[in-house]
């Protein structure tokens, strides 16, 4: 243990004014269990620490052979280890310089042990959520209805709120935003995705009754709906299926009714004519798909953002079913299979194919300058591949 004078010695022989320094004075020693790897820090941003204090946790998350990310309640988080050349002690009890101006009255030598010490950190960076395994997951058993012979077995996979939780890369808030998004629906406590034929049946059963009812699309009531349609199916999944293609509201006498979305049903039925079909004439299938929608509804090509391509270079033009949620979530290995299915892309053409991949303030051109090369083609400006794509 030094003593004062042992400490203003030292300071003679480094030739150090005391009168600079601060009067107290700290003394560390290795403490016997003070060893490297026995601890990690993790540098955090103020609002992840403003978490933390309010009782809040995070999560690291990620299987075995996954690269581990960080969630709270509604954010992701990359991890990566910052190495540095400074040796970074952990010393409890450790007081700053501002919390020994304030404290003139203690003891103006103070011993303390280090605990451990670490050439590292964890660097956090905000980041795109993993959340293409959801989907995966979700789809290895489809809910194909009541009447289905597979799900009265137990062999199939069957995933909780809490399951998925553990499973998926992404924070809480971000995994029950996506469920909603690819219109998943719980059923006897596990999230489960209807199998299309199964969802188109229901949504058939819909508009055709809204058809035979002359309702208004923007004025369909569930009551009736339930009515009249849950002999056929449970009534649960035909308010899924209000839920899925509709916007749901209750007018001033306090009945439900839902405005339904013609874009998105329009979008569902193309679905269903293109995906039997390796390419489709592009003016037939035009004209099958008016004539397949519910009356009053129009049907545009760009319903189809996302979900189909245009090929505009063959004669007659085609078009072909192309799924965004079909493509790789790497952001390179996404450019490398969108330009093996076409050499050459417009910016409007892949925009739909790489939005889902921009950061945080990243715009589409950002993504296109780092992965594509562009030329000019008959005055209009295309896109290629910046590698050999074998």
């Amino acid at each position: 243990m030094r003593s004062r004078a042992e400490v203003d010695a030292t300071l003679r022989t480094a030739k150090l004014n005391p009168a600079e320094l601060l009067p107290i004075v700290h003394c560390l020693s290795f403490g016997p269990q003070a060893g490297a790897g026995e601890c990690c820090l993790l540098q955090l941003e103020p609002g992840l620490c403003a978490e933390l204090e309010a009782g809040r946790s995070l999560v690291i998350r990620g299987e075995k052979d996954e690269q581990a990310v960080l969630c709270s309640k509604d954010k992701t988080y990359d991890m990566k280890i910052a190495d540095t050349s400074n040796m970074l002690l952990f010393i409890p009890g450790c007081k700053t310089p501002e919390q020994l101006k304030a404290d003139q009255a203690s003891c103006n030598v103070i011993h303390s042990q280090i605990a451990g010490f670490s050439n590292n950190y964890w660097e956090l960076r905000r980041c795109r959520p993993k959340l293409k395994k959801l989907r995966k997951l979700l789809m290895e058993d489809p809910y194909e209805g009541p009447d289905s012979r597979k799900d009265q077995t137990l062999t199939f996979s069957k995933y909780t709120t809490e399951d998925l939780l553990s499973l998926i890369q992404a924070s809480e808030e971000e995994i029950l935003h996506q469920l909603q998004v690819i219109d998943a629906c719980k059923i006897e406590g596990f999230w489960r995705i209807l199998e299309f034929d199964y969802e188109m049946k229901l949504l058939n059963h819909v508009t055709q009754l809204i058809d035979s009812e002359s309702w208004s699309l923007s004025k369909v009531p569930l009551r009736t709906c339930l009515e009249e349609l849950g002999s056929l199916e449970p009534r649960e999944m035909i308010e899924h299926t209000l839920l899925s293609y509709g916007r749901k509201y209750i007018d001033d006498a306090g009945e439900v009714y839902f405005e339904m979305h013609e874009d998105k049903i329009c979008r569902a039925i193309a679905q269903m004519l293109l995906q039997n079909a390796v390419k489709f004439n592009l003016s037939e299938f035009h004209e099958v798909w008016q004539q397949s929608v519910p009356e009053g509804m129009t049907t545009r090509l760009d319903q189809l953002k996302g979900l189909a391509l245009v090929d505009k270079s063959s004669r007659p033009e085609t078009i072909f079913l192309l799924k965004v949620e079909d493509l790789p979530e790497d952001n390179q290995e996404r450019f490398n299979s969108l330009f093996s299915i076409r050499q050459k892309w417009t910016e409007e053409d892949i925009t739909p194919y790489i939005q889902d991949l921009c950061a945080e303030k990243q715009t589409v051109g950002a993504l296109l300058t780092k992965y594509a090369r562009s030329s000019m083609q008959n005055g209009v400006k295309v896109y290629n591949s910046r590698r050999p794509i074998s």
